[in-house]
């Protein structure tokens, strides 16, 4: 029986979920999940998890917010002058907006808060410092 190594393609299914039991993401809606071990195409430490599985096994997973997203970061969150914004636009809490940075990079951030003077800016992923949890399922492995 083949069993998940460097090099290897493997097919997973899993369901994600928040130590809070909420699904933050499962295969049922975008299909098994494909990748090559040792790619970097996945988090490492589920990746580590994986290693020596066979393929229809299955196994709880639990990643800390280190390692999955990382950790919230507070340099990541910002306050913007409001007159930065064009006049007229609605900016509201809860919205996306992508932000322009000098040296012409850019970041989609999400609106958490604005009033009349600034507009509150968070880049963090939305999971950065969640702890996951994968109940997880090998698929195939070639």
């Amino acid at each position: 029986m083949l069993r998940a190594e460097t090099g290897r393609t493997v097919t997973i299914s899993y369901i994600g979920t928040l130590d809070n039991g909420k699904i933050f993401h499962s295969t049922d809606v975008d299909g098994p999940l494909t990748f090559t071990m040792g790619n970097d195409e996945i988090f490492p430490a589920l990746e580590r998890a994986i290693m020596g599985m066979g393929s229809q096994e299955t196994k709880n997973v639990v990643l800390s917010g280190t390692d999955a997203y990382g950790p919230r970061r507070q340099d990541n969150v910002i306050t913007v002058a409001r007159n930065a914004f064009p006049a007229g636009k609605e900016i509201v809490a809860g919205q996306k907006v992508s932000i322009d940075f000098s040296g012409g990079s850019s970041r989609t951030m999400l609106v958490t808060a604005v009033d009349d003077t600034g507009v509150t800016l968070d880049g963090n992923h939305p999971l950065a410092g969640c702890e996951l949890t994968f109940a997880l399922r090998v698929e195939r492995i070639e």
